[in-house]
């Protein structure tokens, strides 16, 4: 392993044992999950829950091989409608969560998956920059989320895949960890024995990895403690960061799609048109001498 320093605060690092077909990635993140909440008076769970998301959309972006984005998306018949956290595979991310009912959000003691979003399922859109986008549904029948992503990786990709998530409400931190089997060899009986045997080993290795250890050490540190033994090569760390993608031309190119009668009528009746975004709560208005091309479509 390397000496280099690798901060704690909202990074992705990557790497790959050697000897045993498998590969992992760890994420620890704070200012980007600050970032995703700030603003949003969400309960307890609510946090908790996107917070383990936006760990597990990290985990899952690293896991293309292209350019492009990925969006994971939870939805159900409980209080929490929807929630999605996107991201690119430059690490940029946001995320939000929209209640059913916001006059009355659940109280602080649900937290579990299925008292959140009750009976639901998850969407993982996948768009490459290039090419077609494509999906992937699988309903939330596991107890955890972390659980429900491993079912994903097995039935959608058929790859044996293990996720640890972890969110600190008190710290505003969440965490996460992926291991992955990388099949390889010659797809004999003892090569595929031999390989699951490896990454269980593993598993069992990354499984005794506590919450105040990912969320307090740098990821050198942490890695050297689960795989001492292992020979781990690390990849070069990314930075997570926070992008919601809001800006006064997209709101200006939404605007545009409204007929001009429409937008003079608003105007009239408010003196400008307001747009808020669902992310970042950020509001941004608009007068009709900022408007005027818009509304003399008309004339034309």
């Amino acid at each position: 392993m390397s000496n280099k320093d690798l901060s704690t605060t909202d990074t992705l690092n990557r790497y790959l044992f050697d000897d045993m077909h498998a590969r992992g990635e760890l994420v620890q993140l704070s200012k980007s999950y600050q970032s995703i909440i700030k603003n949003h008076n969400y309960p307890l769970g609510i946090r908790l829950l996107l917070g383990e998301l936006l760990a597990a959309t990290c985990l899952l972006t690293a896991t293309l091989k292209f350019d492009g984005e990925i969006t994971v998306q939870l939805q159900g018949d409980g209080p929490v409608g929807y929630m999605a956290v996107n991201g690119d595979n430059a690490q940029k991310m946001r995320g939000i969560a929209k209640l059913k009912n916001p006059q009355t959000p659940p109280d602080n003691n649900t937290t579990s998956l299925h008292d959140l979003l009750g009976k639901g399922t998850m969407v993982i859109t996948i768009r490459p920059s290039q090419g077609e986008a494509y999906q992937g549904i699988v309903a939330l029948e596991h107890e955890t989320l972390a659980d429900c992503l491993a079912h994903y990786f097995a039935t959608s990709e058929q790859i044996p895949t293990k996720i640890w998530l972890f969110s600190d409400d008190d710290k505003q931190q969440v965490a996460g960890s992926l291991l992955q089997l990388l099949p390889d060899g010659d797809g004999s009986h003892e090569n595929l024995a031999k390989q699951q045997s490896d990454f269980e080993h593993l598993a069992q290795l990354t499984n005794t990895i506590k919450a105040d250890e990912i969320f307090n050490l740098e990821a050198q540190a942490l890695l050297y403690r689960l795989y001492h033994q292992e020979q781990v090569s690390i990849f070069e760390p990314q930075t997570v960061s926070y992008q919601c993608g809001c800006s006064n031309s997209k709101c200006l190119a939404a605007i545009a799609q409204v007929e001009p009668s429409e937008i003079e009528q608003i105007l009239a009746e408010q003196g400008k048109i307001s747009m808020t975004c669902d992310y970042c709560l950020t509001t941004y208005d608009f007068f009709a001498e900022q408007l005027k091309s818009f509304t003399s479509k008309d004339s034309h």
